[in-house]
């Protein structure tokens, strides 16, 4: 298996295991079973090469009927070690999305195994919420989240029940879902 197919599998392993698994998105299980997840597994080993993909994803995801690819999960495995780093990042990300014209008909999140909340504690279990095997931006239609959020009562509390479910599941609970980056443990071997 070379590493695009490991980091693709450790991206679903984590999306059915913690995102579905613990319902941290209570919308991602739908477009998961029927196929309309993309993964992209970008290459890159520059910020700049990694918008170059972005920009081509972007563009790709907006020119398909959702039917056919829904949302699209942009791996970085070999840029961004640096949380901070990828943070810093997402302003080109946001600005991608004004030159490209499409702010408002894609949005983007971020996911990184290091993620930290403003205000927590790398530590902070409740960071394991944005956690994700590789650092990765989701690439999502807004009439998708629209209609998710209108289908989903009280969507706006889906963030303080993901901490609740956090801070039940606990650091031990977390590391016994194995959502970690087997193709970078593999590299450090």
């Amino acid at each position: 298996m070379n590493q695009t197919d490991v980091v693709v599998q450790d991206t679903v392993a984590w999306l059915e295991r913690a995102v579905i698994g613990l319902n941290l998105c209570p919308f991602a299980k739908s477009v998961h079973v029927k196929g309309q997840v993309h993964y992209a597994v970008s290459t890159a080993t520059t910020p700049q090469a990694f918008l170059a993909d972005l920009i081509s994803e972007l563009k790709d995801l907006v020119a398909l009927d959702a039917q056919a690819r829904d949302t699209t999960l942009l791996i970085a495995p070999e840029c961004f070690s640096d949380f901070l780093d990828f943070n810093d990042f997402l302003a080109d990300a946001d600005q991608a999305l004004v030159d490209l014209d499409l702010d408002g008909v894609l949005q983007i999140a971020s996911l990184h195994p290091q993620y930290q909340f403003a205000g927590t504690t790398d530590d902070d279990i409740t960071n394991c919420t944005n956690r994700a095997p590789y650092p990765t931006l989701h690439l999502l239609r807004e009439d998708s989240i629209d209609r998710a959020v209108a289908a989903f009562p009280n969507a706006e509390a889906i963030f303080e029940v993901n901490m609740q479910t956090m801070e039940r599941l606990g650091p031990e609970g977390w590391a016994a879902l194995k959502v970690s980056a087997t193709a970078q443990e593999d590299k450090q071997r």
